[in-house]
C-alpha cells in the first residue's frame, strides 16, 4: 500500500493539512467508496475514518521485540515492562472487539487545541470542560470515542488527532513528534497495524516525555517503589486507584 506520510516541514504548515489533504490520506489508505476530495467533511468522510482504523489482523508483539524495548529503557528483562503493561493496559488490550484501535477522546483538548478560534463551537464533541466519557450513548454500534473523534477531523484533523489517547497504554496524540511521527494521523495507523508500535509509544512516552526512566528501573514488588513511576505515569490520582501496589503485585 502506498504511504502518504509528512515531512517535518509539512508539519510546520499544519494549517495546510485540512480536511481535503485528510480525504486524500483516507483514500490512500484504503477509503471505500473513495471520498471525493472537496474538503468538505460529511458523513463518507467520517464512515471512512471509523472503516479503515478497523484491524482484527493487528500483527503482535514478539518476545525479542519486547525484550528490545526493555533494553532501550535502560533494564535487563521485560519483567518490570510485562508488570506495567498488564496494569496499564485495561480490559481492552490495544483493541476494541470491533478491531479499532483503544481510544480516549478528549472534548476539551479538542477546544484547546483547535487552530482557528472563531470555530469553536459548543458540541458533544467540542467543549471547554472535560467529560462525558460514555461507550455508546447513541446505542447505535460505534464507540463514542471513535465517533467523537470522526466529527471532530472534520472540523479541525490536526487538533481531533492530538485530542486522543491511543493504544494500550493511552499516550496523547499531542505527542507525536516525541514517538517519531509527523502527524497524530500516523500515530493511530501505527497502533492500528502492530502492538509493537502501542509499547514503542510507552517507551518514548517515558523517556521523551514524562522522563520517567529511573521510575520504572525502580519498579520492584515493593509498592513503595512503584509510587514514583505510577504517580508519574498516571497523576495525582494513582493511589485512589492502587496503580503502585497493582504493579508491584505483577512483579510478584
Amino acid at each position: 500500500m502506498q504511504q502518504i506520510t509528512l515531512t517535518a516541514q509539512e508539519a510546520e504548515r499544519a494549517k495546510d493539512l485540512n480536511v481535503a489533504w485528510m480525504q486524500k490520506w483516507l483514500n490512500v489508505h484504503g477509503a471505500y467508496p473513495i471520498l471525493e476530495v472537496d474538503g468538505v467533511g460529511g458523513s463518507l468522510t467520517r464512515a471512512a475514518i471509523i472503516q479503515i482504523f478497523a484491524n482484527k489482523q493487528a500483527f503482535p508483539i514478539y518476545e525479542y521485540q519486547l525484550q528490545a524495548i526493555a533494553e532501550q529503557l535502560g533494564d535487563v528483562n521485560t519483567k518490570r515492562i510485562k508488570a506495567v503493561a498488564v496494569v496499564e493496559s485495561g480490559p481492552y488490550g490495544g483493541w476494541f472487539a470491533s478491531g479499532l484501535p483503544v481510544i480516549l477522546y478528549e472534548r476539551h483538548k479538542f477546544w484547546e487545541w483547535v487552530q482557528d478560534k472563531s470555530k469553536r463551537v459548543l458540541s458533544w464533541f467540542s467543549n471547554p470542560k472535560a467529560g462525558d466519557y460514555t461507550m455508546d450513548a447513541n446505542n447505535n454500534g460505534i464507540n463514542d470515542s471513535w465517533e467523537k473523534l470522526s466529527y471532530a477531523a472534520c472540523k479541525d484533523p490536526l487538533a481531533a488527532f492530538q485530542a486522543i489517547s491511543i493504544g494500550k497504554f493511552q499516550v496523547l496524540g499531542r505527542w507525536y513528534r516525541e514517538c517519531g511521527y509527523n502527524h497524530p494521523i500516523e500515530m493511530l495507523w501505527a497502533a492500528r497495524n502492530s502492538e509493537l508500535a502501542h509499547y514503542e509509544m510507552l517507551r518514548d512516552y517515558i523517556l521523551k516525555v514524562a522522563n520517567l526512566k529511573a521510575a520504572f528501573l525502580r519498579i520492584s514488588s515493593h509498592p513503595e517503589d512503584c509510587r514514583a513511576f505510577a504517580k508519574g505515569y498516571n497523576g495525582p490520582a494513582y493511589e485512589k486507584y492502587a496503580y503502585h501496589t497493582k504493579i508491584a503485585k505483577e512483579m510478584r
